[in-house]
């Protein structure tokens, strides 16, 4: 059986990208753990880290290895979580990546009910961009991922999908409501326009339409806040994108305007809840998951598509 305090060594030393940080996070001398590296490398026949310019990163043997001690981790997680739940559902953790847009949702009533549910349950929310939460779900730093436009990933596995359109949403009485109709990105590419950064699905779907409408987008404002972009139009100073459920108090007290866009990349955007595919989830996780199926707007269907209230 291989080490399991090398195995801890290595993922250490790839997390943090030093010897020396992952010697300090573990309390141990740098010397012990380059030991434990290299009676582990002999034991398996193959270097499994490397130097390089960002620091050090695993070789293609040590991905395997620490895929490996990832689900070994997993699996023994999973098993005492059943153990425990022959008592009740007393006791865990549950890591949620989310993106800025899901917060309003997921942080009223669904993760309230849960957390009263279940009290000796923890729960970790980490903001992140649809590219950030996948590779913390590839890297098994977070359970579950609710996330915008995803990406076509293998390592995904979708437990629910629902279409939550990509919008424009503007200032109320802004000119841009008179159209009546579906916009093209060339008719938005006029009015200042704030956009969200470009590791978020948001972002990428914003990109390729405009792509493949040979349109060229000016961000008068750019930002990693959905915040700030909805003050932005609330402001009066100009438009931005947005899917409804983000925004759907301001839009039910009329702070802001919400117009469809004609491109189907952004009119059939989808929202997906994923966990990462071969790994076994604890009785924690699951719970939870299916609690926010239940529970996330985002989730329980299609946008509302709530125009003009």
């Amino acid at each position: 059986m291989l080490n399991p305090k090398a195995l801890t060594a290595l993922n250490e030393i790839i997390r943090r990208g030093s010897l020396r940080r992952a010697a300090r996070h573990l309390n141990l001398d740098p010397s012990a753990v380059s030991r434990q590296i290299k009676q582990l490398e002999e034991e398996v026949g193959v270097a499994l880290c490397e130097r390089s310019e960002t620091g050090m990163r695993a070789t293609q043997a040590g991905v395997l290895l620490l895929d490996h001690f990832h689900r070994q981790q997993a699996a023994e997680a999973a098993a005492l979580s059943q153990l425990s739940a022959l008592q009740g559902l007393r006791s865990g953790e549950v890591r949620i990546a989310v993106g800025e847009g899901f917060i309003a949702d997921l942080i009223s009533l669904p993760l309230q009910s849960f957390m009263a549910r279940h009290p000796g349950i923890e729960v970790v929310v980490r903001m992140a961009g649809v590219n950030e939460a996948t590779e913390l779900l590839r890297d098994f730093e977070v359970d579950v991922a609710l996330l915008y436009a995803p990406p076509v990933d293998p390592i995904l596995c979708c437990h629910v999908e629902t279409c939550q359109p990509l919008d424009l949403i503007v200032p109320a009485a802004h000119p841009l409501l008179e159209i009546g109709k579906p916009l093209t990105l060339s008719q938005v590419a006029d009015w200042p326009l704030a956009l969200i950064d470009d590791c978020t699905g948001m972002r990428q779907m914003v990109n390729q339409a405009a792509q493949q409408e040979r349109v060229s987008l000016r961000a008068q404002l750019r930002t990693n806040s959905v915040s700030v972009l909805k003050n932005f139009v609330r402001s009066g100073i100009g438009v931005t994108f947005m899917p409804e459920l983000s925004v759907l108090e301001e839009l039910r007290r009329g702070d802001i305007c919400l117009l469809p866009m004609q491109h189907p990349a952004l009119a059939q955007t989808r929202a997906q809840m994923c966990t990462r595919r071969g790994r076994e989830m604890t009785v924690a996780v699951e719970a939870c998951l299916t609690h926010l199926q239940q529970g996330l707007r985002f989730f329980t269907a299609d946008a509302p598509r709530l125009l003009g209230m």
